[in-house]
């Protein structure tokens, strides 16, 4: 494959720590007993920890509570994670494509960003900052931003069509969620999103059972490693080191494990 943006180099290092039996960890993937033909307890483990992973105080307990048995809260404790609940559910019958990523994060950021906003690059610089108010990455700048989302939509659509082993296919996904954060296309929702796609993409390769894999929880549960892992690549978007990129790329196969 010849691919624009998102990078391949790494496949034969990420080939030696590839799990051996992840393949029959994820055959043995199946929904919860808790699951209805309305409510998906997965897919609520996926709301409840990517919204933590951004900071939100929301706990699964109680969410499952509010989602399955109908239990009010206030609703600035769950209107969030059930706009990103509303985003999976979207994705889950839908093809990854531009458009629909569109869609996904308008869903997702319905009480995030102003309406202007939702599902349209941003225009602004963008940073990510420490608690302390030190700049740890600076993201794409603004008018550079539509030619790389092109890039790596075209990307993603060659990869898509090309049949992949279940290796590579864990490798491009990972390496999907980390080359759409490192470009940082919105104003908000960017982790959210990107950890939707990554799964997203995996359930269109490898069907159902890859909603069923508990990512979010395990980036949430080793949440500073997810953060150094994206940080090591390095401050400024175009000098990004990519061949530092081995053990952010190695935890989505991780949460298989774990």
């Amino acid at each position: 494959m010849k691919l624009k943006i998102i990078q391949s180099q790494l496949f034969n290092n990420y080939l030696i720590k590839f799990p051996p039996n992840l393949k029959e960890n994820f055959d043995l993937l199946k929904d919860a007993e808790l699951s209805t033909n309305t409510f998906s307890f997965y897919t609520s483990v996926s709301s409840v920890f990517s919204s933590k992973i951004e900071g939100e105080n929301i706990e699964l307990d109680s969410y499952i509570k509010h989602k399955r048995d109908g239990i009010d809260f206030l609703p600035n404790y769950t209107k969030k994670t059930d706009d990103l609940y509303n985003a999976y559910t979207f994705a889950k019958t839908n093809l990854l494509n531009q458009q629909n990523v569109s869609i996904v994060h308008r869903l997702l950021t319905k009480n995030i960003l102003p309406t202007a906003q939702q599902g349209i690059y941003r225009t602004q610089n963008m940073y990510v900052a420490t608690d302390d108010g030190k700049i740890e990455y600076v993201a794409t700048l603004p008018h550079q931003v539509a030619l790389e989302m092109e890039k790596f939509y075209d990307d993603v659509d060659l990869i898509l069509k090309t049949e992949t082993s279940i290796e590579e296919t864990f490798f491009f996904a990972a390496m999907i969620h980390l080359v759409f954060v490192k470009i940082h296309p919105w104003n908000d929702g960017n982790g959210r999103t990107a950890r939707l796609l990554e799964k997203w993409f995996l359930a269109q390769k490898l069907g159902e059972k890859a909603w069923f894999i508990q990512s979010e929880k395990y980036y949430y549960n080793h949440h500073k490693t997810y953060y150094n892992n994206l940080r090591t690549l390095g401050i400024e978007y175009a000098e990004l080191d990519y061949t530092k990129a081995l053990p952010f790329l190695c935890m989505l196969a991780e949460s298989v494990e774990g």
